[in-house]
């Protein structure tokens, strides 16, 4: 088999510019591996992190970067040492965490990078200067440092349902594990996109007595399928008002509530008004560093809420999103509805975004070789 000298990256290089680079393939030491990416997701950050609206973070590098956190694919290299390490081997798929730490500290070794205190990084923000250059999932390959997070995943699954691990880990720890969702609990959920769909499931999961799920005009098919996956109320934020109308069908408010619509600081005011006392709110959504205006502290104060913001999710919910994944318990191929090449990597973070007419979806990947999407509306 002839082995390629080199591998294409989609590079973000400044706000709003994105380039198709090629990179040296790394020399893999005893204690890395080398990712044939199968797919990649693309979330709601990749598109702020695209318009250069990511606040400052020390994690993350602004550019030039190759993006993409939410990696899926195939060892195709990999040391001795990370062979016993990670207990993967050559050909064996696997499902990949977003950061990376210093390995040697307390919270590396329960698999908590972002607990890190000398935190490595983040793949997908990573500098590409930085040796060996390929730290992100919009690429042919990415590499694995000694320091990575990953699972086995089952190899049978199509590549689009399995890169579902992120979005379905993110909704399993801020519906669920996050709040400590429980039986008695009335659910709502603000934002019907991927995360907002799988909160849904998350939430039904862990035994909710009602949940209710908001969305747009344009996401009419996405609410439908909120129903399917187990929300008992949907309603279109545009047509109906939102607090009158979720108190209306929950009997007063709840005791969840978990934001994740983007870039609409007035959802954290909602939030808080159908917010029961004692209720906890998980603020996931990222705005764009737009500030929240006329927000009801008093409230905050007067119903004792518990507020929450959110920006990954512990390990065992990634690990548990695997699992769930492979059990093949939710329909989750209804959720996954492109993949784009990496050539259009651009087209897919503009079509998440919902600025490509004829073009309303649910989850993307950026997947290596996949055949072109017609931008009149019709997948490729």
């Amino acid at each position: 088999m002839t082995v390629e000298r080199t591998v294409r990256a989609a590079v973000l290089v400044k706000p709003r510019t994105i380039e198709l680079r090629e990179f040296p393939r790394p020399a893999i030491g005893p204690d890395a591996a080398l990712l044939r990416i199968e797919a990649c997701g693309i979330c709601g950050s990749d598109y702020e992190q695209y318009e250069g609206a990511t606040p400052p973070h020390e994690d993350y590098t602004p550019y030039p970067v190759i993006p993409g956190h939410e990696p899926l694919g195939l060892i195709e290299e990999i040391g001795a040492r990370a062979r016993q390490r990670w207990g993967v081997r050559e050909g064996d798929r696997v499902a990949v965490r977003s950061g990376y730490g210093c390995g040697r500290c307390a919270a590396c070794g329960r698999f908590e990078t972002r607990a890190c205190r000398s935190r490595g990084g983040t793949y997908g923000y990573t500098d590409v200067s930085k040796p060996p250059q390929l730290w992100g999932g919009y690429a042919e390959h990415m590499y694995l440092c000694p320091h990575s997070v990953l699972k086995k995943m089952d190899p049978q699954i199509p590549a689009g349902v399995a890169v579902m691990f992120n979005p379905l880990a993110a909704g399993l720890s801020w519906a669920g594990t996050v709040p400590a969702t429980g039986p008695d609990d009335r659910v709502v959920i603000l934002g019907a996109g991927q995360r907002g769909l799988c909160c849904v499931i998350a939430a039904r999961a862990a035994g909710a007595r009602q949940i209710v799920i908001t969305g747009l005009s344009r996401d009419s098919h996405k609410l439908a399928l909120a129903r399917e996956l187990g929300a008992d109320v949907t309603i279109n934020a545009e047509t109906e008002d939102v607090v009158a109308r979720v108190r209306e069908a929950t009997g007063g408010g709840a005791e969840v509530v978990v934001d994740t619509t983007p870039y609409a600081p007035q959802s954290l005011g909602h939030a808080v008004a159908i917010a029961v006392r004692k209720g906890r709110i998980v603020v996931a959504g990222l705005k764009g560093q737009r500030p929240a205006r006329e927000l009801p502290v008093d409230d905050m104060i007067y119903k004792e809420l518990t507020i929450r913001g959110v920006l990954s999710m512990p390990v065992d919910d990634t690990f548990r999103a695997v699992d769930l994944i492979e059990s093949g318990r939710h329909p989750l191929e209804k959720l996954h509805t492109h993949a784009f090449p990496i050539e259009q990597a651009e087209d897919a973070i503009h079509a998440l975004a919902g600025a490509v007419p004829g073009l309303n979806p649910v989850h993307i990947a950026i997947v290596p070789g996949a055949p072109p999407v017609s931008l009149g509306g019709q997948a490729g």
